[in-house]
């Protein structure tokens, strides 16, 4: 644990500093390897209520997405990984400024086996919550859970549970995250001093135009997830695990994200990352409440970390608002108000309804990190964007996520 917070804190440092990185958003470029190719690569993580995107649906529902395997290309097939664990995990939470603990108390895994002749993966949920793990191969109706192929209209699984059981979608769609990354790091350098002072071009080129990811979209109603309890509000992350080489018959988590602009964003290198990656937020959860490994590696970090943002305008109370806010990373979402980035922030200053799927998380990530220098890239889901790139129109029902490319 020792050496896993002192990673977190390093890398944290370094990603603050670099500015840049940390808002280079979303999972987009996360390393790729031999041991990790892009299907256990996580792109970003949508938390909403349904009724939020679809005025017909239940009021009563969330919607899960995580969408993986970044710059798929138009027209071909990409499937997930066979060798892996692909997870939603959540904490109840009773009001939306209890700090968040980074506990598993409920969850949502899926696993793929191998693509049949029309190039759909049969998948494994597991769903567990209050104590209670139910495995589930078949639909309502008694036929595989099934992705949906590349051409094929959305396959939508009813899964049997208690509670009336969940939706669950898993196939390619389009990406639908945006953001001007190029012009980004012009900005960026001008604002740390090291280049000339520009801003955003206008309209913004958007660099995820044209790409697909691979999406599971799972439709839960809130009575599962309460489970009893009076909790109105979540804590929410994404995982994908592989078997641990080392460890034969465990598994490995490789991936970890929440919050856009944030997981990424806190490391530079590939072994800062995998060792975010491997942890949970109950880590950073950890390093807030003084944990005595946590303070001892935080002291040379700390000057830092505030150096750097005090060159981009933050005073020394902000930097310790800013980790406050960003740690642990987790996507919190209180279920008694209308979903969206930054709708409402909790006393710490953090994001607490979820994210929709055309929340423009990069300009409310900007305008914070910057304080208030940097007001957007210019790029938005409608476009039209620079070359006049904009995204395919949402879906009006579950899966909700643009047809792919």
């Amino acid at each position: 644990m020792r050496k896993s917070i002192k990673a977190i804190l390093v890398s944290a440092a370094l990603g603050l500093a670099a500015v840049g990185a940390f808002v280079a958003a979303s999972d987009h470029d996360d390393g790729e390897a031999d041991t990790k190719a892009r299907a256990l690569n996580l792109t970003d993580l949508y938390v909403f209520r349904e009724i939020d995107q679809n005025p017909r649906a239940k009021a009563d529902d969330l919607i899960f997405v995580m969408n993986t395997n970044p710059r798929s290309l138009a027209r071909q097939q990409y499937y997930f990984s066979t060798n892996a664990r692909y997870e939603f995990r959540l904490t109840r939470v009773l009001g939306k400024d209890d700090p968040a603990t980074g506990q598993t108390d409920a969850f949502f895994r899926l696993e793929f086996g191998a693509p049949d002749k029309n190039g759909q993966q049969p998948i494994t949920l597991t769903a567990s919550r209050a104590g209670v793990t139910r495995t589930v191969k078949a639909t309502a109706d008694g036929k595989p859970i099934l992705t949906t192929p590349l051409t094929a209209r959305p396959v939508v699984n009813q899964v049997p549970l208690d509670r009336g059981g969940v939706s669950v979608f898993a196939g390619l769609r389009e990406d639908p995250f945006f953001f001007d990354v190029e012009q980004f790091f012009r900005v960026r350098a001008g604002l740390a001093g090291l280049g000339p002072s520009v801003g955003f071009r206008s309209p913004g080129y958007d660099f995820t135009a044209g790409y697909n990811v691979n999406s599971i979209v799972v439709r839960a109603p809130m009575e599962w997830l309460t489970a009893g309890s009076i909790a109105k509000t979540f804590d929410v992350w994404a995982t994908i695990s592989i078997p641990d080489p080392a460890k034969p018959g465990e598994w490995k988590q490789v991936e970890r994200l929440a919050r856009p602009a944030v997981n990424e964003g806190l490391l530079l290198t590939n072994d800062y990352l995998n060792t975010l990656n491997a942890v949970g937020p109950d880590f950073e959860a950890a390093v807030l409440k003084g944990d005595k490994a946590a303070s001892e590696a935080a002291a040379p970090i700390v000057g830092e970390v505030s150096t750097v943002l005090k060159l981009l305008g933050n005073s020394p109370e902000r930097v310790g608002a800013l980790l406050g806010a960003f740690l642990p990373d987790v996507m919190r979402i209180d279920t008694t108000g209308p979903s969206g980035y930054a709708n409402d922030l909790n006393k710490r200053g953090s994001p607490v309804r979820g994210r929709m799927l055309k929340d423009d998380v990069i300009d409310i990530t900007l305008q914070v990190l910057s304080n208030g220098a940097v007001k957007g890239d210019n790029v938005s889901y409608d476009g039209p964007n620079a070359g006049g790139s904009k995204h395919k129109p949402l879906l009006g029902e579950f899966p909700y996520l643009a047809d792919p490319n």
